[in-house]
């Protein structure tokens, strides 16, 4: 650690800054998932990006949940919506982040729906696409994450899509669809139907993604490889490396740093890690408490609060 002494001008504490060592204090939330007997779990689980770790307890959620429901987070508040335990469901519940304890009930989708994804900023969440029962939806319905209420319309994607990933700035989300094979983006602040943003480079299905501000890692699906898009420009996505182990339906999140990727069918505890502004392959952080896929992930200060 430096050892600056004196008195400094402000430019020379500006100079100096990056000499000091930065620790990463973000919370990453982990609720839900099934089960490898097929049973959809309440567990709610937590680590710390600053250092290398297996989870531990969090509270649980107000219903079991899996069947690829969704997250999503302020820098306060972690949001879960859809999925399905007994019977597919609508229920949207919440935690706040900073304080473990047990989810309270927040609303409701507009339909009970399950395989969708989510992304968010720091005022607003949006959940994408799913599977109703019947059919895939190209519905997008937004909440604003400090109160509590039913979802709203946001608009429509351009294709009926589930099992895709999400993720944000604070300005603008980006999800995959069709299989995972396109990628659309929306003006979190407004309202209004998708985008096309780009192509995925390799199929994303059953995959997810996060981000910090700037660039977006979407990982898994069929197979173990991360690649990564730019979020305020347009384009596809390029090779960025591949998870610690293959694996998919699990879930993603981020700090302004490190990507994070957990649980997941076949590897269904694992915790991996990689640095968003480098490319490279992921390194084992972690376990979860509970081995389960579909164990979705939100922070406290990913891409879209930051």
């Amino acid at each position: 650690m430096p050892n600056y002494q004196g008195v400094w001008s402000l430019s020379t504490q500006m100079q100096n800054a990056s000499a000091w060592p930065t620790v990463d204090a973000t919370i990453a939330v982990f609720g839900g998932g099934d089960e490898t007997s097929g049973a959809a779990v309440n567990t709610i689980d937590t680590v710390s990006f600053a250092s290398a770790a297996n989870a531990t307890d969090f509270g649980d959620l107000t219903v079991a949940r899996g069947g690829a429901q969704a997250a999503l987070s302020s820098s306060t508040r972690g949001v879960w919506g859809g999925g399905n335990g007994s019977s597919r469901s609508n229920v949207i519940d919440y935690v706040t982040i900073a304080s473990a304890g047990n989810a309270t009930d927040f609303g409701d989708l507009a339909t009970a729906n399950s395989s969708l994804t989510s992304l968010s900023n720091n005022t607003r969440g949006v959940f994408c696409g799913g599977y109703d029962g019947s059919s895939d939806v190209n519905t997008l319905q937004y909440i604003t994450i400090a109160s509590t209420g039913n979802t709203s319309d946001f608009g429509d994607a351009t294709r009926v899509f589930n099992y895709g990933g999400a993720c944000a700035s604070p300005t603008r989300g980006v999800y995959s669809t069709g299989g995972g094979d396109t990628y659309e983006y929306i003006t979190i602040s407004s309202t209004g139907n998708g985008t096309s943003f780009g192509n995925v480079a390799s199929g994303k299905s059953g995959g997810a993604a996060a981000s910090n501000a700037t660039r977006g890692i979407f990982g898994g699906g069929s197979s173990g490889d991360l690649e990564y898009i730019t979020i305020a420009s347009t384009g596809n996505g390029t090779d960025f490396g591949d998870l610690s182990v293959a694996r998919n339906n699990f879930g993603a999140t981020a700090s302004l740093i490190t990507a994070m990727f957990s649980g997941g069918n076949s590897n269904g505890n694992v915790i991996d890690t990689v640095a968003i502004a480098t490319t490279g392959n992921a390194s084992d952080f972690g376990d979860l408490t509970v081995v389960r896929s579909y164990a979705r992930a939100l922070s406290d200060n990913h891409g879209g609060v930051q």
